[in-house]
């Protein structure tokens, strides 16, 4: 139920470096530091009607995850926020799919880059659901590989290096025939899938892994708003897989898949039902600029 789906910029124009230049000729040196050491994140942002949803809070997450790698964003908020609302406008695009990026650049080719010219780009292509017919739900395969702890990695970081685990597991997950994978943490307590993260409902309430080990999801923060306006329990808890058959309902957050339900994690199966769909609805009310009521 993916639909085939163009994850990169094919043509138009992109914003690199502070100019607006063709997808075509913008180019890195195959020696940069983001590209052999890691050092490098980025935001995954969609655009609705032609306005970004919650896009000051992708870019400061953006500045805080440059921070968190030990480099600084060499724009401002306000800079960077004016990047992107002209090259929206620019591409005409009105459902997006937004992809800044930032990384050290290729002065010194070793583990140490301090002195590197940190460079950033912005780029936009066109981008509808994630996943067709949503409330049939997804697959989910459970991972081999688990989420690092804060004292391995910066995990409060939107960094590139830290989706390598995301991608092995994911591609894992394909080969099995699910859509993703569901991810532990590295105790085995539940984490989150390889790119969303994950809410659970039982009696009526929301269950969630708490984040001391997971990304600070904007997606994750819009649907505990959500929840507070519907007047529904969040608990942000530990979760053990044990505990899966006991919840009636499961869906995925995040910016690209928006709100998707699940119908199995691995042989546990869920029924998409009602705090899923009014999730939905209430979501695609958020992105498309009106207030809940």
């Amino acid at each position: 139920m993916t639909k085939t789906l163009i994850f990169k910029q094919t043509h138009g124009k992109l914003w690199f470096d502070g100019k607006f230049v063709d997808c075509n000729e913008a180019k890195i040196s195959v020696q940069t530091h983001g590209l052999h050491y890691g050092s490098c994140v980025f935001e995954g942002e969609r655009a609705y009607g032609g306005e970004i949803f919650k896009s000051r809070t992708h870019t400061d997450r953006l500045i805080n995850s440059c921070k968190l790698l030990g480099f600084e964003l060499p724009y401002s908020a306000t800079e960077f926020e004016r990047a992107k609302q002209e090259l929206r406008q620019m591409s005409g695009i009105e459902q997006a799919y937004v992809r800044p990026v930032a990384w050290r650049g290729s002065e010194q080719l070793g583990v140490s880059a301090s002195g590197n010219t940190i460079h950033a780009a912005i780029a936009i292509w066109e981008m509808d659901t994630y996943f067709s017919d949503k409330m049939k739900g997804i697959r989910l395969d459970i991972a081999d590989w688990r989420r690092p702890p804060a004292v391995c990695a910066p995990v409060k970081a939107k960094a590139a290096g830290l989706y390598m685990i995301c991608t092995l597991s994911k591609d894992a997950a394909a080969r099995a025939g699910y859509n993703d994978a569901m991810m532990m943490d590295y105790e085995g307590r539940i984490a989150e899938c390889t790119g969303a993260h994950i809410f659970f409902v039982r009696d009526g309430e929301l269950h969630t892994p708490s984040a001391e080990w997971i990304l600070d999801g904007i997606t994750r923060a819009t649907v505990m708003e959500i929840a507070q306006v519907r007047g529904l329990t969040v608990h942000e808890r530990h979760i053990m897989p044990d505990e899966l058959p006991r919840f009636s309902e499961c869906f995925i957050v995040g910016s690209a898949v928006e709100i998707t339900p699940v119908n199995e994690i691995k042989g546990t199966y869920f029924t998409p039902g009602e705090v899923s769909r009014q999730m939905i609805e209430d979501y695609d009310t958020l992105i498309h600029g009106k207030a809940l009521v």
